[in-house]
């Protein structure tokens, strides 16, 4: 489990991370959202223990990040948005240095071949890291976060520069993964986001705007119950039928769809679930539904909403005297 507990960070007289606080339990994929320069990479940096925090705690697993930094690292898979490669090394060369460096108590050999297979990169084991796709690099990366078969996992950006193909087969993988793993992913593609992750955790400026799934900030946020529903019949029929249904409060026409079919927006009252009540009236008149979804807001819907309300970044006040004990790094961040 991770748990971090009013994390803050600060550049001069900005916080690129401003007294945030979330947990993630063991099992559990976590969606981390947020626009260019709100502070996801600063906060994945922090938990892994690149860079140091002004202020608040990280525990991964019930060692504290800044008082236990090896036996924390020890527990982490980190894949950052550029992989940390070296080009001039063959694949299996590489595994073999990163295995060493982290002191890997498995069987080399059974091991590596046993990641290869896990992140398809077998039949390239042997070639030049220089002169791979920049997807084969992408799953180089992720195999060498996989090393040791850490039990917390933190992407940033995962499937960057990878096909379809590839990118269906990277989510089904961290779906695997995150049965026996905690993880982290940061992505800017919502709808991989929307398809991989149970909860997301949404900051800009630097601050916690969301910690939910996405299916409950949806409903929260757009406080109605809209379904859009597309029926093969007698459009005004349909539509004077529609509007008589107790409890729907607005039918709108949205037009033909198919031949003889049209779709309407049907919006009910908060809290009330007409779609029982929808199929038999339109069963009783035989008129078939030929789709039926809900219009609540997409996870990107969401993001928009909360970041549009979202504040300017805070600032440090001249007389608040800022602990940098826990922190070397003085470096300007750059998402």
């Amino acid at each position: 489990m991770i748990e971090v507990k009013n994390l803050k960070k600060n550049y001069g007289n900005k916080y690129a991370v401003d007294d945030i606080s979330f947990t993630v339990q063991d099992g559990e994929i976590l969606g981390f959202l947020g626009p260019n320069g709100a502070g996801k990479s600063t906060t994945m940096n922090i938990i892994t223990g690149y860079v140091g925090a002004t202020d608040g705690t990280v525990t991964v697993n019930g060692h504290e990040i800044f008082d236990e930094p090896m036996q924390v690292k020890s527990q982490i898979g980190y894949l950052p948005e550029q992989p940390p490669l070296y080009p001039d090394m063959s694949v299996m060369e590489y595994l073999s240095f990163i295995y060493d460096l982290k002191k890997v108590k498995l069987k080399k050999a059974a091991h590596l071949d046993e990641i290869c297979e896990l992140v398809k990169i077998t039949d390239v084991q042997h070639r030049i890291i220089k002169n791979l796709s920049k997807g084969y690099k992408q799953r180089v990366g992720l195999a060498q976060a996989l090393l040791g078969n850490p039990g917390v996992l933190i992407l940033d950006e995962p499937t960057v520069g990878l096909d379809p193909k590839q990118i269906i087969e990277i989510r089904n993988l961290i779906k695997d993964l995150g049965h026996k793993r905690t993880v982290i992913l940061s992505s800017h593609i919502l709808s991989e986001v929307q398809a991989v992750c149970e909860r997301v955790v949404v900051i800009h400026n630097g601050r916690l705007l969301a910690d939910d799934t996405p299916d409950n900030l949806a409903q929260s946020m757009s406080g109605d119950h809209r379904l859009t529903v597309r029926i093969d019949g007698p459009q005004e029929d349909v539509y004077a039928l529609l509007k008589s249904i107790p409890q729907v409060c607005l039918v709108d026409k949205l037009g033909a769809k198919e031949t003889s079919a049209f779709e309407y927006l049907v919006e009910a009252e908060p809290g009330v679930d007409v779609r029982r009540e929808l199929f038999h009236r339109l069963a009783e008149h035989g008129w078939p539904i030929l789709a039926l979804g809900a219009s609540g807001l997409s996870l990107e819907d969401i993001f928009l909403q909360l970041t549009a309300q979202s504040d300017t970044p805070k600032e440090l006040s001249d007389d608040i005297q800022v602990d940098t004990n826990k922190d070397n790094d003085a470096e300007e961040e750059g998402e």
